[in-house]
């Protein structure tokens, strides 16, 4: 899952940016309302880790800023402003939860996985491709043989499932290799020439083991196409 931490104390984002990563997930750090701006128009985020106080204004204006962009995604707002009437007001500007600071680190990751199993775009949909059907809310994957009650799991590396993820999303369709980088890395990542082929590759290993009939196509020089061969 990719993450988007709105925080301007480096030390705390750190150690909160250390802890989701071994979670598995993809995090990016904004220290500022700026920054966390243009980072959302910019990237796709599946939820967003907001502060409150940010150097250069309250951070519950980016909600509002997402809703005016049209970007679709899911706020958890961690914060020291903690009163009863903050809390409503963070839920009620648009917030998914809010966590008052300090805050225990199991708590956090509990409260990123029930937030990130709400819908919020179409990516949240089930998204069926030969017999394979994924959860974009939850990122499970299955094989389905004949019917519902043959489903069997499909468990994959991280970046192997957002790179599925988002073929199947366009299932039929083109992605380039710059929309598959920017979901599957956090800008701070370093992205050597031959990473992305390497994932594909295993991704398809992958896929031939679960005899899933899907074939992920090569477009040179422009991207990558999922197609049902059945």
């Amino acid at each position: 899952m990719k993450i988007l931490l709105v925080e301007d104390d480096p030390s705390l984002a750190e150690a909160i940016r250390r802890l989701l990563q071994k979670e598995g997930h993809v995090v990016d750090i904004a220290e500022s309302l700026g920054m966390a701006k243009a980072a959302i128009t910019g990237s796709p985020y599946a939820v967003v880790l907001l502060d409150r106080m940010l150097p250069d204004g309250e951070g519950t204006r980016l909600i509002f800023h997402a809703r005016d962009h049209g970007v679709q995604t899911r706020f958890l707002i961690l914060s020291a402003l903690g009163d009863i009437h903050e809390r409503v007001e963070g839920l009620d500007i648009g917030a998914d939860d809010y966590i008052v600071k300090p805050f225990e680190p199991d708590e956090l990751c509990a409260r990123i996985r029930a937030v990130a199993r709400r819908p919020v775009t179409d990516t949240a949909r089930k998204v069926s491709l030969g017999n394979l059907r994924m959860d974009g809310a939850t990122g499970d994957l299955v094989t389905v043989a004949n019917g519902a009650e043959d489903e069997e799991p499909v468990l994959l590396p991280r970046r192997e499932m957002t790179l599925l993820q988002k073929l199947m999303d366009r299932a039929g369709r083109v992605v380039t290799r710059d929309a598959l980088e920017t979901a599957m890395y956090g800008y701070d990542d370093v992205i050597q020439s031959n990473t992305l082929e390497s994932h594909i590759s295993r991704l398809r290993k992958h896929l031939a083991e679960t005899e899933s009939r899907v074939v992920i196509h090569t477009i040179r020089g422009v991207g990558y196409m999922l197609k049902d061969e059945a």
